[in-house]
């Protein structure tokens, strides 16, 4: 009964939040961080980004509470929710051809601070390609 209290109350606190308005590609460029406090971005320098971005695929998709969303082959948009309360990350990868650069960027749906969540997942995605 304890443990059916207890899921319940955490169903309860799931918070998702909004899809944010700015995910995607435009004018070449993932969007800037709203804040730093709750996203990180970065670009990474990579022989070729299209084949950086499918070598990360597996590795996304292999992460724990984490589901791709949508994927081309310059582009992958996750989610990524924490184990407690369920808190909802966007990550996004882009292949930038055109500049030799893997973008990514890692933003909290909800809440003034992510406790370097979204910072410690682009470090692991960045380890994770040098091998």
């Amino acid at each position: 009964m304890t443990h059916l209290l207890l899921t319940l109350t955490l169903a309860l606190f799931h918070l998702v939040g909004p899809v944010p308005s700015d995910l995607g590609v435009h004018n070449g460029t993932l969007a800037p961080c709203p804040s730093p406090a709750h996203c990180a971005r970065a670009d990474w320098t990579v022989a070729d980004p299209g084949a950086s971005l499918a070598a990360l695929v597996p590795v996304v998709s292999a992460t724990p509470r984490t589901e791709v969303v949508e994927q081309s082959s310059d582009y992958l948009h996750a989610t990524a929710s924490s184990a407690l309360f369920g808190f909802v990350d966007d990550l996004e990868l882009y292949a930038d051809t055109s500049r030799g650069v893997l973008q990514a960027r890692s933003v909290s749906r909800l809440g003034d601070s992510d406790l370097g969540v979204n910072g410690q997942r682009l470090a692991a995605l960045q380890a994770a390609l040098r091998g």
